[in-house]
């Protein structure tokens, strides 16, 4: 085990790489906002953007399966017990195994999709079927250069675990902005010199798909981990990956299967509805990605290397730092998503195309979203409790019940809203998403905890309630600023910029100083020492 000499530079440096992490992941974040803000002021909610947010989706569904989702989870525990325990060639073999296998594996998926594309949208667009404005064509045809996005992205997906795994967090991290520069581009440029300007956006797609992993393959050749790939499926190595996969694949990607049903239900909503939920839900992924993600992605070596070498107190010390910022971090910001749903909203993406109608439609759904903000980065930071001790089981039952949950809460919370007209249906498919997601988090803690793998440290009463109080002192001010500033709508654009940094601004502020207030000291955010 781990002596308290030898872990306090491993808590400075799993801070330290949450920051670098983190630091990347907010620019990818704030790129992927000016992405959308360009996609609502030139296209809107409506006919264009609900087939691209469809098509774009069903191939980011095989991508957390194939990509961040089961192979990541099965592959950098497997890369980092290779790193410790074997000789670096061994660990390149591995890598040159896994790489040949899964280019094959995912080349046929990937020509399977483009030629079915139809059918798929049959499924997952269920309700574009028949519409006269043409959303199924228009989806079958974006989807077609949409899905090989796949066969790219999950490609880039290794290069970066293998660089993860290796301590180079900036390049993965940073390599998403590519997609939204890309993008950004192909809307503002492309679409309107072609006559269909929404097939600029799916075409973009599989530009930057390229482009994100051609830029991580001199990084991983600068490290000396870029072999030849070949066909490894004999290899012990690729079939203890693949063998975890098959559960993970499912375990792992509960709340996009869950999104996805939402979309298919949503595609039999009033047109607007699909692409109300995308605006509200990147809002709600915007502080997920920054912190829960990063957070998750810089854990999961840690804890795999800690399981390689039996430190089980710190396995459970690295757990038990990573849910401290997580309550201190989450908490108040979905409070804020729910607080400021509206100003958000108008402020990043009101004008053009899109109307104030899109804002509060939109609205209603952030709200139901934020709650589930805690739960959405619950199960990033608990899943790899699991997966970094290679138990791919547990996680599959745990979020086979979520998702049973939530697939039921999303037909009932429907019907009851088309029936009373209490809100707007689509908010309830996104308050089903958010309830699915803290009962799977609930699950996995309370299974980490009940066999002792996960043991709370000291001091955990004491933060919760300063958190809560804190919250409750942020809370009041930003319902105070939010009267004094009236109807956000009748404000200029710089008006608004000015109002939400004065909430914004104001409310970091109120909650940092009333924890101060109430004794919270940065010591307390340490991970507790090794027994």
């Amino acid at each position: 085990m781990a002596s308290a000499a030898e872990s306090e530079p491993e808590r400075h440096g799993l801070l330290r790489s949450t920051s670098v992490v983190s630091g990347m992941t907010l620019l990818s974040r704030v790129s992927g906002l000016a992405r959308d803000v360009g996609f609502s002021h030139w296209f809107g909610a409506g006919i264009v953007t609900d087939a691209f947010f469809v098509a774009f989706k069903i191939p980011n569904l095989f991508r957390r399966f194939f990509a961040e989702g089961a192979f990541s989870q099965a592959f950098v525990p497997l890369i980092a017990e290779y790193r410790a325990t074997r000789s670096p060639q061994e660990a390149r073999d591995l890598i040159a195994g896994v790489a040949g296998t899964l280019s094959a594996t995912l080349f046929v998926i990937t020509a399977v999709g483009v030629v079915a594309a139809p059918l798929l949208m049959l499924v997952f667009g269920a309700g574009f079927v028949g519409d006269a404005d043409g959303r199924y064509e228009l989806a079958s045809a974006m989807l077609r250069w949409t899905f090989p996005y796949l066969l790219f992205i999950s490609l880039t997906a290794l290069a970066g675990g293998v660089l993860n795994t290796y301590r180079r967090f900036a390049v993965p991290a940073f390599t998403p902005v590519l997609l939204n520069l890309v993008l950004l581009s192909f809307a503002y440029w492309i679409a309107p010199r072609m006559r269909e300007p929404g097939m600029a956006l799916a075409i973009g797609v599989f530009t930057a798909g390229l482009v994100q992993l051609a830029f991580q393959l001199p990084f991983l050749l600068k490290q000396g981990l870029l072999p030849m790939p070949r066909w490894g499926w004999a290899e012990e190595g690729v079939r203890r990956i693949v063998k975890l996969m098959l559960p993970i694949m499912f375990g792992s990607s509960v709340a996009q299967i869950n999104i996805l049903f939402d979309t298919l239900i949503a595609s039999f909503l009033v047109t607007g509805s699909i692409s109300w939920l995308y605006y509200s839900d990147r809002l709600v992924e915007f502080p997920l990605g920054v912190f829960g993600i990063a957070l998750a992605t810089v854990i999961l070596p840690n804890l795999s290397e800690h399981h390689a070498r039996a430190s089980d107190g710190e396995f459970s010390a690295t757990l038990d730092w990573a849910l401290r910022w997580v309550l201190m971090i989450v908490l108040p910001a979905a409070l804020g998503l729910v607080l400021l749903a509206e100003p958000l909203l108008t402020t990043i993406f009101h004008g053009g195309e899109f109307t104030a109608d899109d804002v509060r439609m939109s609205g209603a759904s952030l709200r139901a979203f934020a709650p589930g903000l805690i739960g959405f980065v619950l199960v990033k930071v608990l899943s790899p409790g699991y997966f970094a001790r290679q138990d791919s089981r547990t996680p599959v039952r745990i979020g086979i019940k979520a998702l049973l949950v939530g697939m039921g809460l999303n037909l009932i919370f429907v019907l009851v809203l088309l029936q009373t007209g209490w809100a707007p249906a689509h908010a309830g498919l996104a308050a089903a998403t958010s309830l699915s997601a803290l009962l799977n988090a609930s699950l996995l803690l309370a299974g980490l905890t009940r066999t002792g793998v996960y043991q709370p440290g000291h001091g955990w009463q004491r933060l919760a309630l300063q958190v809560v109080v804190a919250c409750a002192a942020m809370s009041s001010f930003v319902s105070w600023a939010r009267v004094q500033f009236g109807d956000w709508l009748l404000l200029t654009l710089w008006e608004q910029v000015g109002a939400l940094t004065v909430c914004v601004g104001g409310a970091v502020a109120v909650y940092g100083l009333a924890c101060l207030v109430c004794g919270l000291r940065p010591a307390q955010l340490r991970a507790p020492r090794a027994a």
